[in-house]
C-alpha cells in the first residue's frame, strides 16, 4: 500500500511516497524555481539554427527553450486556427509546451504537440491515435475503449489511456475526455489574444499532480502538516477525485514533526549520497555526470560462505533490486550505465538481465534495459522529464 507524505524541507515542499514500509520516491517543489513541466505558453522565436535543426524560443518570464524542428514539423502560430508547416523565422509567435524541465546547463525542451494530462487520460493535439499505458494488458477492455473513443476525439488529436482508467472505468474516462476537450478549446481560444510570454494553462503544483497520478486502489493515505497544502489538496479531491477525499489528513502533532516521524531528513541525506549500502554488505556508488549516470556495484563487506560465483550472483541480484529503487527515488534519467560485478557464465548474466528488465517494467517512468556491452556494462535509459533529485536540492551541483 502507498502513503503520500507532504511536508516542508529547507523551505521547499517535499513529496515522499511511502510504499510497504520504505520511501520509494522523493520530489521537491522549489518555491524559488518551480518546475515548468507541462506549462503551455505563447513563445517568440529568438533565432533559428538550421545546422542543428532547432529554434530557440523565448517564453514565460524571459526564459529560453529548445524547440526541435525535426520533431515539430508543424507549428501552431498565434492567430491561426490550423497548424502551419511554413519555416519558422525570428519574431514568429507560437503556442508551445514545456516537454522537459531544464537540466543542469541544458535549456527546457519545448514542443508544439500540446498534451493535457488528466487522471484517466492524456489528450494530445498534434499526435493522433489511441495509446494505452503499458500496465494495461486486458485486450478485451482495450477494444471496448477504442470503440467508445472513436467519435469522441477531436480532429488532429489523440488520446493516451492511463493506468487509472482501468480502475475508474470507461464512463469516467469519457467524462474526463470531455473536460480535457473543453480545456484545450479554451487554451487555443485564449492564445489568439493573449500577449507573448503568457502562460495559457492553469498551473497545477507538482504535489497535486502526484496525487492525481497515483492509483486509488493502492493509495492508503495522503498526509501533510502544511495547512495551505492541505486546503489545496482538499479542494482538488472534492472537485476531481472524490473517491479519495477520505484519505486526506492534516497532521497536527507538534511534539513529533511529520518529517521526523518518517525519518525524511535521513532519507534525503541517503538519497543524495554517492554510496548506498546493500543488506548483504555490498554497496553501490552512484555518480551523476553531465552526460550520463554511472552506477558501480561492489562486494564491500559481504561475508557469505557461498562459493565465489554464488556470492557474485547474490550481490548482483540484490544490487539490481536496489538500482531500480534508487532510479525512482532519485529520479535518475537519461543514460544510466551499471557496472555489475563480472560473472563467469552466460546463464548468470542472462538471468541478471531478465531480472533487471522485470524490475524496470515496474517503474512508472518509461525505463528500458538496452543491453550488456562487451565490457559487461549494462545500458539503461530512463525517460527524462523532471530534474533529478540532486538538482532539485538548492546548493547541489
Amino acid at each position: 500500500m502507498n502513503k503520500l507524505i507532504l511536508t516542508e524541507w529547507r523551505g521547499d515542499i517535499l513529496t515522499a511516497l511511502w510504499t510497504d514500509g520504505k520511501i520509494s520516491r522523493l520530489s521537491l517543489d522549489g518555491r524559488e524555481s518551480p518546475s515548468l513541466l507541462n506549462g503551455i505558453y505563447i513563445g517568440k522565436v529568438k533565432n533559428v539554427v538550421k545546422n542543428i535543426g532547432a529554434a530557440f524560443v523565448e517564453f514565460g518570464d524571459g526564459r529560453i527553450g529548445y524547440y526541435s524542428l525535426q520533431e515539430n514539423r508543424e507549428h501552431l502560430l498565434t492567430g491561426s486556427e490550423t497548424p502551419s508547416a511554413a519555416p519558422l523565422k525570428a519574431g514568429d509567435e507560437l503556442v508551445v509546451q514545456v516537454a522537459k524541465d531544464a537540466v543542469k546547463t541544458k535549456a527546457p525542451v519545448l514542443t508544439g504537440a500540446i498534451s493535457l494530462p488528466g487522471r484517466y487520460a492524456v489528450l494530445t493535439r498534434g499526435k493522433s491515435g489511441i495509446g494505452f499505458s503499458a500496465k494495461i494488458s486486458d485486450g478485451d477492455w482495450k477494444g471496448q475503449v477504442r470503440k467508445a473513443l472513436e467519435d469522441r476525439i477531436p480532429a488532429g488529436c489523440g488520446v493516451i489511456v492511463r493506468t487509472n482508467a482501468y480502475e475508474g472505468g470507461i464512463f469516467a474516462l469519457l467524462a474526463e475526455l470531455e473536460t480535457l476537450n473543453r480545456q484545450l478549446d479554451a487554451i487555443l481560444s485564449e492564445s489568439r489574444y493573449r500577449v507573448c510570454g503568457s502562460r495559457l494553462d492553469r498551473q497545477i503544483p507538482p504535489y497535486v499532480a502526484a496525487v492525481r497520478d497515483l492509483s486509488s486502489a493502492g493509495l492508503e493515505e495522503i498526509v501533510t502538516d502544511l495547512p495551505a497544502v492541505y486546503g489545496e489538496l482538499k479542494d482538488y479531491l472534492a472537485s476531481s477525485q472524490k473517491e479519495d477525499e477520505g484519505k486526506l489528513r492534516l497532521y497536527e502533532d507538534r511534539l513529533l514533526p511529520l518529517a521526523k516521524l518518517y525519518s525524511l531528513d535521513a532519507c534525503m541525506e541517503k538519497a543524495l549520497s554517492r554510496q548506498v549500502w546493500l543488506k548483504s554488505g555490498g554497496y553501490l556508488v552512484i555518480e551523476p555526470t553531465e552526460a550520463l549516470t554511472v552506477i558501480d556495484v561492489n562486494t564491500g563487506k559481504y561475508s557469505g560462505r557461498k562459493n565465489a560465483s554464488e556470492t557474485i550472483r547474490a550481490i548482483n541480484l540484490e544490487a539490481a533490486e536496489e538500482i531500480g529503487r534508487q532510479m525512482a527515488l532519485r529520479n535518475l534519467s537519461g543514460i544510466i550505465l551499471v557496472d555489475f560485478i563480472d560473472m563467469e557464465t552466460a546463464q548468470d548474466r542472462e538471468f541478471l538481465m531478465e531480472r533487471l528488465r522485470q524490475i524496470c517494467r515496474q517503474d512508472p517512468v518509461k525505463t528500458t534495459v538496452v543491453d550488456m556491452t562487451a565490457l559487461n556494462l549494462v545500458e539503461i535509459t530512463r525517460k527524462k522529464l523532471k530534474k533529478p533529485l540532486h538538482e532539485m536540492v538548492r546548493g547541489q551541483r
